[in-house]
């Protein structure tokens, strides 16, 4: 049976098992929590704010809310890109502390929703302490390969966009 969230049980600290918006960066694919989707929007050129890491790109105006944008891309060290017709903006819900903040994310491109089974995702191999993992929820296996699940919160909570100027919680 189909589940709606991400349930947290199991040794290693989740058996992350639900749906996720799978993405493209390059040649990776990624997902995210459903639940943690706000919405899909086509690419839009946001207000760079000064003094920011070349990472977040800025912040739009989405309905009168004014919302950091990051481009996943550069957050990984991968290289730029253009913008094409496929590439979007996730808006995703952040817990930043006690409060939740809306935050985008500039990806490649979105390519469906899926649910994934907690026997098909496997914890991410230990790198050392040189490499952050902390904003990987695990490694999905699939028929057309794995996909790297990203844990939203953790991922954007490194992103250091919280102190924007208009940034706020959600209410």
């Amino acid at each position: 049976m189909a589940t709606a969230s991400i349930e947290k049980t199991g040794s290693a600290g989740t058996s992350r098992r639900g749906k996720y918006v799978l993405f493209r960066l390059g040649a990776e694919e990624y997902g995210i929590p459903v639940l943690k989707v706000r919405e899909i929007v086509g690419p839009q050129e946001p207000a760079p704010v000064p003094h920011t890491p070349a990472y977040v790109k800025g912040v739009i105006n989405l309905r009168g809310k004014i919302i950091p944008v990051t481009d996943l891309r550069l957050r990984f060290g991968l290289p730029a890109v253009e913008t094409t017709d496929r590439s979007c903006i996730i808006v995703v819900n952040v817990e930043a502390g006690a409060a939740e903040v809306l935050a985008g994310v500039i990806v490649d491109q979105v390519l469906e929703v899926a649910d994934i089974s907690g026997d098909d995702i496997e914890d991410i191999p230990d790198f050392g302490h040189a490499v952050d993992t902390s904003y990987v929820l695990g490694i999905a296996k699939t028929e057309s390969g794995v996909r790297i699940l990203l844990d939203t919160d953790a991922m954007l909570a490194l992103s250091g966009w919280q102190d924007l100027p208009g940034v706020r919680a959600s209410s």
